[in-house]
């Protein structure tokens, strides 16, 4: 048993030696070796090595490829500094013997720089490895900082990594470089990942909630807004979140607060670090701007100055132009009415202008400069609405018609008196107190009677002379100077001579001064002569319909002017729209510019619509001049306001295009007309021109029928007067154009004169207004309307006459009057063989040109 003790002892006395190079302190105590038994201790000693060799082969394994390069890194080191040593050998041994020739030196010194090549190599590949070690090591710490959801340090410690890559100084195409650029790479992405898990909690938006959430801090990932701003400049994203933040907010509260066109919209409401759509808000600017003032003071307080500046940068430029757009330009009002709350709404935008700067946002100066020009905004405002009143109306159609009374006053004398109560004016007047006032003078009088009007007692009768086609240049009444041509009486036509419609009205007659009325005694006593000099006031009335437009367009213009003057007023509380009182004064100009440019279109579109647009021009006309006399005479009027208002221009534009107008469509109806009666083609050589002259006649009559409830009876008459001179000349051309007539033929030109003639009808005094009750002697006035009428019935009568009745009609009669010498001598020829008889009588007729000269 103590043989076998001892044997154990020695046994792990050797395997310690073997193993640590240890023996035990007390040797002594060791049995003598040839006193033990030796086989456990080899025993012990061949496991002992078996299990290093086990090691040896598995660490052999594990770093096989470690090993083998940095034994082959090693023994080429080794065989290195072998062959240095002996290059250095050599070079010692050449240095020491002096008879070494000059080759064996050069062959030394190229070892010894290769040696220096050698051993710089070794330390560049020493200094790579190392970098390459501190490259890894920083990506170790990056992916720990990354565990540890610390943001900043990973990418405090990445960007040191990826300088730390950059300063290797080996090609990026090695092996180990790509593997450590990728891991470089995958943690950047994890990075990335990690920070936008964070920013998502700490902003957060719930649209469907219409919620914001923004937190200072979380202190569960220990990190701030602050820190996470750093990492979106390292990942350069700040401008694509703070857009995304935008769409988002913009999404969940901004444009559901900011719809216009919803009958209800919420209201907003600001905690400590929420914001969000709770209850209902008022429908008012004033309200919006309180709500947005919220929006935007919040992200202020919560936002980082640099986000900050992004997200302004971002959203001012579409939530400035929304609100002025959508709220603060449509709750501009057109007029001088809500002028408080508008004045309120603009202190309000400059308040929201003022707070928003001193928060730190940026692109305000769209919204700082409609509040300063707030004013021409309210003019412009007021410019659109004006206009838009006038095209709104337009559009409508000129609805239904209504009556209007139109009362001239004249100073005329006794004599005139008598003649234009049977003739003229007076004769298509609905009303006159003429007679009534001077009883029994007006039958008084025996001697001749003059028109005070001239060769044309008519007044008030627009011509459809007036040449040119209106255009838009016209209609805006460009180019309109003081020479433009009116429409003038026919009787001047025909003379070659115009007249100014707004004389033939009457209108500029207040220099004429009205004497006292002569008392009806004093009349009667008077002389004749003395009755016919004396003058009284002639009170002219008729009666014509305008369409439903002027109205509202005078409403408008005058309520313009109102509005103006009242901003001429000093300290008022119009201060802060003051300054536009000229511009609001040019408004009516613009309006009836308007007005002027596209009636034509619109009044076309009905029955008469142009003798209508004639008539509503004419009467706006005519109330803008009272307007304009009256505000003269008005108290309470600024100098200034008195001075501003310049509406003559537009008086006389008005007119203006009341006789275009007008000339316009007698035009329309002269081409129509001269079309019935086969356009360019004679009359008389149709082959149905009785029925060509009837179709004539019978569009004069519909037209008639149709200007008769819309025209005065003056303008009506003239109108139709026009037409029916227009078929008489047409009538009087073709036969005057004929080389020859027949029996036959005369008779039957006869007959189409005495169709055309039966439009007498229309004028006959029982119907234009002279006289009470019809009868069957009365006299057609016709011809005071168609220059051409008695022409056109002499003709006829020339036609159905022989040489002895044309010899009667020249030397007795009136024919002279109305033809020439020459015109019968060509009647005469065409229409009688040329004999003794025919001869003398045309020998007769040109011995006196003009039979009834000295009469």
């Amino acid at each position: 048993m103590a043989a076998a003790v001892d044997s154990r002892r020695l046994s792990d006395a050797l395997v310690s030696f073997s193993l640590d190079g240890h023996f035990p302190e007390n040797i002594a105590e060791l049995p003598p070796v040839s006193e033990t038994d030796l086989e456990p201790a080899i025993g012990d000693l061949a496991t002992t090595k078996n299990e290093l060799e086990a090691q040896i082969h598995t660490i052999n394994q594990e770093t096989k490829d470690d090993v083998s390069s940095w034994v082959r890194n090693a023994k080429s080191l080794q065989d290195d500094i072998i062959r240095s040593k002996t290059i250095a050998n050599d070079i010692i041994r050449q240095a020491e013997a002096p008879q070494v020739s000059g080759e064996a030196i050069q062959n030394a010194e190229a070892r010894a720089d290769f040696l220096c090549r050698e051993v710089q190599y070794s330390q560049q590949l020493h200094s790579v490895l190392q970098k390459i070690q501190n490259v890894a090591r920083l990506l170790g710490n990056v992916d720990r900082a990354k565990n540890e959801r610390r943001v900043l340090d990973s990418l405090r410690l990445l960007e040191q990594s990826w300088t730390a890559l950059d300063q290797v100084g080996v090609s990026k195409s090695c092996r180990v470089m790509r593997l450590l650029d990728l891991r470089s790479f995958e943690l950047k992405t994890h990075v990335h990942d990690t920070l936008n898990h964070i920013w998502k909690s700490l902003i957060s938006v719930d649209m469907d909630a219409g919620k914001i959430v923004i937190y200072d801090a979380l202190h569960e990932d220990n990190m701030t807004l602050n820190d996470a701003v750093i990492g979106l400049k390292a990942y350069k994203e700040t401008d694509e979140r703070m857009e995304q933040l935008w769409r988002n907010l913009d999404a969940a509260i901004v444009s559901p607060r900011m719809n216009n066109s919803a009958s209800t919209v919420p209201a907003v409401k600001a905690e400590a670090d929420s914001l969000e759509l709770h209850g209902q808000a008022e429908t008012s600017v004033d309200a919006l701007i309180s709500d947005l003032e919220k929006v935007l003071v919040f992200l202020a307080h919560k936002l980082p100055p640099d986000l900050l500046r992004s997200l302004s940068s971002i959203m001012m430029a579409e939530v400035v132009p929304r609100l002025i757009q959508q709220w603060l330009n449509p709750a501009v009002p057109p007029s001088l009415t809500d002028m408080a709350s508008f004045q309120n709404m603009i202190r309000r935008t400059n308040g929201l202008g003022a707070t928003l700067e001193e928060k730190g946002y940026t692109g305000l100066d769209e919204l700082i400069e409609w509040a300063s020009k707030a004013h021409m905004t309210w003019l412009n405002k007021c410019r659109e609405s004006a206009l838009d009143t006038v095209r709104t109306r337009l559009t409508r159609g000129i609805g239904e018609s209504k009556p209007v009374e139109k009362v001239e006053r004249h100073m005329v004398s006794l004599t005139e008196g008598k003649e234009l109560v049977t003739t003229g004016a007076g004769a298509t007047a609905d009303i006159n107190d003429w007679g009534e006032g001077w009883g029994d003078a007006w039958d008084d009088d025996d001697g001749d009677t003059q028109d005070a009007t001239g060769s044309d007692p008519r007044t008030g009768i627009p011509s459809d002379h007036t040449k040119g086609e209106d255009d838009g240049a016209d209609a805006w009444g460009w180019g309109e100077d003081d020479d433009a041509k009116k429409p003038a009486e026919e009787t001047k036509i025909a003379a070659g001579e115009e007249d100014d419609s707004a004389d033939a009205w009457g209108w500029g007659d207040e220099d004429a001064t009205a004497e006292p009325a002569v008392e009806g005694n004093k009349a009667r006593g008077a002389s004749a002569q003395e009755r016919g000099q004396k003058t009284r006031e002639l009170v002219l009335k008729e009666t014509y319909h305008i369409s439903s437009m002027p109205e509202p367009v005078l409403d408008l213009i005058f309520a313009i002017l109102e509005d103006g003057a009242a901003l001429t007023k000093a300290g008022n509380e119009y201060d802060l729209v003051a300054a536009t009182a000229p511009g609001l004064f040019s408004l009516p100009t613009f309006a009836l510019a308007l007005f002027r440019a596209i009636s034509p279109y619109y009044y076309s579109l009905n029955v008469g619509g142009n003798m209508f647009l004639y008539n509503d021009a004419m009467y706006m006309a005519e109330k803008l001049a009272d307007f304009s006399s009256a505000w003269k005479l008005r108290d309470g009027l600024t100098p200034r306001a008195l001075n501003m208002l310049r509406l003559d221009s537009d008086i006389k534009t008005l007119q203006n295009f009341a006789n275009r107008s007008y000339g316009n469509e007698m035009n329309i109806q002269k081409t129509v007309l001269q079309d019935l009666l086969g356009g360019s083609q004679s009359l008389m050589q149709q082959d149905e021109m009785e029925a060509a002259v009837e179709a004539g006649t019978a569009r004069i009559r519909t037209m008639a029928a149709t200007w008769e409830p819309i025209l005065a009876r003056s303008v009506w008459s003239q109108a139709i007067g026009s037409l029916a001179d227009a078929l008489a000349t047409r009538l009087i051309g073709d036969v005057l154009d004929m080389s020859a007539i027949g029996q036959e033929e005369a008779y039957s030109i006869a007959k189409l004169i005495a169709s055309a003639t039966e439009l007498d009808d229309l004028f006959l005094p029982s119907k234009m207004g002279a006289a009470a009750d019809p009868s069957a002697d009365e006299v057609p006035t016709t011809a005071q309307y168609a220059p051409h009428w008695l022409r056109l019935k002499y003709l006829g009568e020339v036609l159905q006459s022989n040489l002895n009745e044309v010899r009667y009609l020249w030397c007795d009669s009136e024919l002279s009057l109305y033809f020439s010498a020459e015109e019968v001598i060509d009647l005469i020829g065409a229409s009688f063989e040329d004999n003794a008889r025919t001869r003398e009588t045309i020998k007769e007729i040109q011995s006196k040109p003009e039979p009834l000269v000295g009469r």
